[in-house]
């Protein structure tokens, strides 16, 4: 199991990037979360086998259709064994 952490920018937010993010999780079946930023960044954590979760970080650099993704910096992160997929709410960061 790994587990990947991205902050993509570019116009992320109001285009449905955190529900596609999660059905794609849920399709691979990665566990983690999404969230909005307030500065207009979406951040993600993946949880899951290699191979699913290097599709989910491919996945964030293209996004839905209707996203324009400028940047995605990824980070390596010790898994936590995270179940599950959800969308949370808006965070400032951190």
């Amino acid at each position: 199991m790994v587990r990947k952490r991205v902050v993509v920018s570019g116009t992320v937010q109001g285009v449905f990037y955190r529900d596609t993010c999660r059905r794609v999780a849920e399709e691979h079946a990665v566990a983690g979360w999404v969230r909005n930023l307030t500065d207009g960044r979406v951040e993600a954590v993946f949880e899951g086998e290699p191979d699913a979760v290097e599709t989910l970080v491919r996945w964030t650099r293209l996004g839905p259709p209707s996203a324009d993704v400028r940047a995605a910096e990824v980070w390596d992160e010790e898994p936590e064994g995270l179940v599950g997929f959800e969308v949370r709410h808006s965070s400032g960061g951190g």
